[in-house]
């Protein structure tokens, strides 16, 4: 038998984020029509009917992040995609699924805001609603990608956290890199690691739905099962049920932050270039880390000592990933194209480790190669 080969494909991000999901098992999306995540929605429609999955246009945005908690339920992988008007609206189910703790993947794709802002311009300014924009004390993932093939890999990354850690997960893109379109070569996908969640190994007489195991993750039934599973928006005991005392009420939120905690090492990704000598490093996502790197690059061929730093994970904030680089370098450079969102991050941990500066854009324009490269040179 012949060795298959890796499937090579000219795609674009967003077609990329549907292979990478159907490739972690996805079989149901619910969602509506927006720039510039809109192709998602396209390509599923067609497509998961062929892996016998459910594809639903809903009447909002507020009804699909229903649907696809519902789904999840049931037992299915799945997800929806949006941009930043319709992330909006999707905070308050959210919050449900982080309470009911239900693996489900959101994609948003930004655009410039706020409210209708710009469409079809790239922008990075709901880095911070993704981390905050339910509300209480609760843990989040978000992950961002920044080429074609992260848009295949770190959604099924995106997947796999979201099982395994009953957590739903947001994968952040953007215009750049949802409409680029770039050469790919898909791995086999015998080869690619699909995780799937911890069913109960118990009889139903003894499940607790919300009783966590040694990483403070709870086994998951999938209604129709025969397992009894109340679910409910309130914070509540093992069993489900709406609690008022206070142990049962710091325990579940204990819980809920444990098991991300102790999940850092799996949970947290980030790439690193040319970091061994770096005197100056740049930290950047998304998009933007594409024309960090050649930046990089260029600066290195000028005689520089700089480095790279590209976050995968921006929430949980890799703390102690950033930290030891913050101590080595005399500067750090973080283009965005927002404000200096993810800055706030970094001058938080930084404690005056080092001089941080900050490079932004909010015309809708994106932030290039030359603007961070002279940057580094007067750094």
């Amino acid at each position: 038998m012949s060795e298959q080969k890796p499937q090579r494909l000219l795609l674009q991000g967003n077609e990329a984020i549907v292979e990478g999901a159907l490739t972690a098992g996805c079989r149901f999306f619910a969602g509506y029509p927006i720039t510039p995540a809109s192709e998602i929605a396209e390509q599923l429609s067609v497509k998961l009917p062929a892996y016998d999955g459910t594809f639903i246009q809903m009447e909002d945005e507020i009804a699909s992040i229903g649907a696809v908690i519902g789904a999840s339920l049931s037992g299915v992988k799945a997800m929806t995609a949006t941009s930043g008007p319709g992330f909006a609206l999707m905070q308050e189910n959210l919050g449900f699924a982080c309470v009911t703790e239900t693996p489900c993947v959101i994609v948003n794709v930004m655009r410039g805001g706020p409210s209708t802002g710009l469409p079809t311009n790239p922008a990075q300014g709901d880095v911070q609603m993704a981390r905050w924009g339910t509300h209480g004390d609760h843990p989040i993932v978000v992950l961002s990608v920044s080429t074609v093939m992260d848009s295949f890999t770190i959604t099924v990354k995106a997947f796999n956290i979201a099982e395994k850690y009953r957590v739903p997960v947001i994968l952040l893109s953007d215009e750049v890199v949802a409409h680029t379109r770039e050469c790919v070569e898909l791995p086999d996908k015998a080869d690619i690691q699909v995780v799937d969640r911890i069913k109960p190994s118990v009889p139903p007489d003894w499940y607790k739905p919300y009783e966590g195991d040694a990483r403070g993750v709870a086994p998951m039934a999938a209604f129709g099962d025969g397992y009894r599973h109340h679910v409910t928006g309130l914070i509540h005991d093992v069993m489900g049920f709406p609690t008022q005392q206070p142990k049962e009420i710091e325990d579940f939120h204990r819980r809920m932050t444990k098991k991300i905690s102790r999940g850092f090492p799996d949970i947290q990704m980030t790439r690193g270039y040319f970091l061994d000598d770096a005197e100056t490093f740049v930290i950047a996502y998304g998009a933007v880390a594409r024309s960090a790197l050649r930046a990089v690059q260029d600066a290195r061929n000028a005689g520089l000592k700089v480095g790279l730093l590209q976050l995968i994970t921006l929430f949980p904030f890799p703390r102690r990933i950033v930290s030891p680089l913050l101590k080595q370098c005399r500067a750090v450079l973080i283009p965005e194209m927002n404000l200096g969102q993810m800055s706030r991050e970094i001058q938080r941990v930084n404690q005056g480790e080092c001089t941080v500066v900050k490079h932004n854009r909010i015309d809708g324009k994106f932030i290039t190669p030359r603007e961070i490269y002279d940057r580094l040179i007067k750094l």
